[in-house]
């Protein structure tokens, strides 16, 4: 592996942990056509896109806060990792979370029936 691929490749799963860092990210998507991706040697980071001035960066989040502070989040948390190139993020889908059931035995402090 060249010296450029290794930091690329260094780069891309350093932004893949950056934006994941998020609680709002459950996780990171390649997208509808599978193309926001860097391919490493033997390896592939999903939801990742670098280019020389520019990284793209795809997400799946959790329902629940607005979707535009979502994504400056995400923005700012990678563009601390790459400070040189601009930062596009695309909330890919959305993940809306059921509350479990509460177990048999009943909540705490409920007195069962």
């Amino acid at each position: 592996m060249s010296s450029d691929m290794s930091a690329e490749a260094r780069l891309a799963e350093r932004v893949a942990a950056a934006a994941r860092e998020s609680p709002d990210v459950v996780d990171l998507s390649a997208g509808a056509f599978g193309t926001v991706h860097t391919v490493l040697p033997g390896d592939v980071v999903s939801g990742v896109s670098l280019s020389a001035s520019r990284v793209e960066v795809g997400v799946v989040v959790r329902w629940g806060r607005p979707l535009p502070d979502v994504a400056a989040d995400v923005r700012a948390t990678v563009a601390a990792v790459v400070p040189d190139r601009a930062v596009d993020v695309t909330i890919e889908d959305v993940v809306v979370e059921t509350p479990t059931a509460p177990e048999a035995s009943g909540a705490p402090g409920r007195a069962r029936s």
